[in-house]
């Protein structure tokens, strides 16, 4: 399978690396980067192809694409591609805004073509397994779920402007994956936001701590809440606790948080570092899904219909900490009735 990969940053280069060793890729993939010699240094690397720009990947005849480029580029690259009936794996979001997102979702739903999200939680085997104890009913009903995401560092000051802000860029994760687990929808949104931290996220008006109370349509009552500034390591967390039994994912050796009880576990001795890191698996595991779908071997498993409903509520949320005010999901356009 021919696979052509836009944008070798961080992200792309992980993504490379793990399609490289794909038994179904192999030395077949083709990446650019609009920094030609950080892309012909990878492909030399991995054995792959380096393409002059992104034209030669919709005329060299590749089977599908993976996009990772910067994010102001993912809507017109996935549209290019639905236009060029190519299936994409496009990393989140596919636009920072909900015009952008829609445009791009109408050209892939009137071309027909597959378009999966990157949304790696999805395929940890912490939020999977989780995901089946809900399943199986054995917490008895689902009462009360707390979903948080703490970097250890934040992000470089240029990069917050392009964010889409600390619910659209981060939160954005827990929001997916709480409906997933849950398989119930959020329907309302109380959300706050903090900007006490570094003066860089006041002068990009964005927040570096957030909180959001969140209510899903069979009443059960979540929490999500983020920050930028957890100076002991990068810590992703759910817990979700029902009437007869509670689990929680993300609980290991490396999670960055000390106990203050006297037989409490000891601190983490190699906390997580940031989310490459953490999620590691999951990132490899979703793309091995991706060419299983592009084989026809398997559903989609994150169509930008799920992109789209995880970006609705990171807008009522911003749309609540600016005004204040209780949001309910449904004054966000973009839902199906």
């Amino acid at each position: 399978m021919r696979i052509g990969l836009i944008g070798t940053g961080r992200i792309g280069t992980f993504h490379a690396t793990a399609l490289s060793r794909h038994r179904e890729v192999g030395g077949s993939l083709i990446v650019t980067d609009a920094d030609t010699a950080r892309a012909r240094a990878l492909a030399d690397r991995l054995g792959a192809t380096a393409a002059p720009s992104v034209d030669e990947i919709f005329t060299w005849g590749v089977d599908a694409v993976v996009i990772t480029a910067a994010t102001s580029a993912h809507a017109e690259l996935i549209g290019r591609a639905a236009r060029a009936g190519l299936p994409v794996f496009c990393e989140k979001p596919i636009a920072l805004d909900l015009p952008g997102t829609l445009h791009a979702l109408a050209e892939v739903e009137t071309a027909g073509t597959i378009l999966q999200m990157g949304f790696q939680r999805r395929f940890d085997e912490g939020y999977t397994a989780a995901r089946e104890v809900v399943r199986s009913g054995s917490l008895g009903r689902l009462h009360t779920v707390r979903a948080m995401t703490s970097d250890q560092t934040p992000p470089p000051a240029a990069y917050l402007p392009l964010s889409g802000g600390l619910y659209r860029d981060c939160l954005v994760h827990d929001f997916d994956i709480l409906r997933w687990v849950t398989d119930h929808e959020i329907t309302e949104v109380y959300a706050m936001g903090s900007d006490a931290g570094p003066a860089m996220f006041r002068e990009a008006h964005d927040i570096d701590t957030a909180a959001a109370v969140l209510t899903l349509d069979d009443g059960t009552l979540a929490t999500a809440t983020a920050t930028r500034m957890n100076g002991a390591g990068y810590d992703v967390r759910m817990e979700l606790a029902g009437e007869l039994d509670q689990v929680g994912v993300g609980l290991d050796d490396r999670t960055p948080i000390a106990s203050t009880e006297p037989t409490g576990p000891p601190p983490a001795t190699k906390p997580w570092t940031g989310f490459l890191e953490r999620f590691a698996p999951a990132y490899e595991a979703e793309l091995h899904a991706f060419v299983e779908v592009v084989r026809g071997e398997r559903a989609n498993p994150c169509d930008g219909r799920e992109a789209l409903q995880a970006l609705r509520i990171a807008e009522a949320c911003e749309l609540s900490r600016r005004e204040r005010r209780l949001v309910s999901v449904a004054e966000i356009p973009g839902g199906r009735d």
